[in-house]
């Protein structure tokens, strides 16, 4: 019996629907029950995969049935989330003195769990890229070079885990409860990476790409050399603040300005281009929340009580290195 990829969204599915009975089961969260049946959704939408394909059979009319399902779920948590649905509860934990006191105990060991994570999973990617047989044993034959990586991670994680109640004596359940205290701080901006990966293909399927082209050619100056390169690489910080992902953004801004301006139309360099305009989107990345992982989960991980204190930070970084980046495309593409 090999490993497959969907054990992880399985195992992923099974630890969000033990997140939601702890939420129903938490009296003091004010929602409670709008929590819970949050979580619970997300972890259904985990479970139900390629269970539900076999389940309503193969062809593309029945993906299109388990496409809507998940569809409609993933609605309900968004008007659960939009309605304030998601509340922080109580989390079973030790006093700020009980913890200061461990903390001083553990000293930097407190990093030998974290550090244990980044250490198993290049051990294991190692082990299995350098091992054929141990490879195949594992995972079956083929190409596995991504779902080598998502194994070792978790593997890591787990063991991460052991060690993490073992050095500080709490209970096996603990670490649950601290996920959902994470997961409740965070709320709903916890999906927007799964949701935003989507996003990229249906705006090329949509044709923004096309349309972003064809405003740009209508509306601005793209003769001019500098016009040209400020709407390429501003459009990359825009998008790239909708999207939340400056690799979504990328392919729609380069098919639309990129390529059929500064490339066709002024000559310009196509490595010169990529290399900034990708800089520029990361330069939008800074000043959006849409980029949960990098701007709303750090807020959410250090308890900052405004929860735009990183983007706020950032701000002036983005927009100055979006200038500068104007302007070393502008000499830089036509050398």
């Amino acid at each position: 019996m090999v490993f497959q990829q969907h054990y992880l969204y399985w195992l992923a599915g099974v630890i969000l629907l033990i997140i939601a009975l702890m939420s129903w089961r938490d009296s003091a969260n004010p929602r409670r029950l709008t929590t819970g049946l949050f979580w619970f959704l997300y972890g259904l939408i985990f479970l139900i995969g390629d269970w539900s394909y076999q389940l309503v059979g193969d062809g593309e009319q029945a993906k299109q049935q388990v496409h809507m399902v998940v569809g409609v779920l993933v609605v309900l948590m968004a008007l659960i989330a939009g309605f304030g649905g998601v509340r922080l509860g109580r989390y079973h934990q030790r006093s700020q003195q009980q913890r200061e006191s461990s903390a001083t105990r553990l000293g930097n060991r407190l990093f030998v769990p974290a550090l244990a994570i980044p250490l198993v999973t290049v051990i294991g990617v190692l082990l299995f890229n350098n091992l054929p047989t141990l490879q195949q044993a594992v995972f079956g034959s083929g190409n596995h070079a991504t779902l080598i990586t998502l194994f070792s991670m978790t593997v890591g994680c787990l063991i991460g885990l052991v060690i993490a109640v073992k050095m500080t004596h709490e209970k096996p359940l603990q670490p649950v409860q601290e996920a959902r205290r994470l997961l409740d701080s965070i709320g709903w901006a916890f999906i927007l990476p799964q949701i935003l990966a989507t996003l990229g293909l249906l705006f090329t399927s949509a044709g923004v790409g096309s349309a972003i082209s064809y405003l740009t050619e209508q509306y601005l100056a793209v003769d001019n050399r500098l016009i040209a390169v400020a709407s390429y690489a501003i459009g990359m910080a825009l998008l790239t603040m909708v999207m939340g992902n400056a690799f979504a953004a990328f392919p729609i801004v380069t098919a639309g300005i990129g390529i059929p301006i500064l490339i066709l139309q002024h000559g310009g360099n196509p490595a010169v281009m990529a290399a900034i305009g990708m800089f520029s989107g990361y330069c939008g990345t800074l000043m959006t929340p849409m980029a949960a992982n990098f701007n709303i989960v750090p807020a959410a991980l250090l308890d900052l009580p405004d929860r735009n204190a990183v983007i706020k930070a950032q701000l002036p970084t983005g927009l100055l290195l979006l200038l500068v980046n104007i302007f070393l495309l502008y000499f830089l593409l036509f050398l």
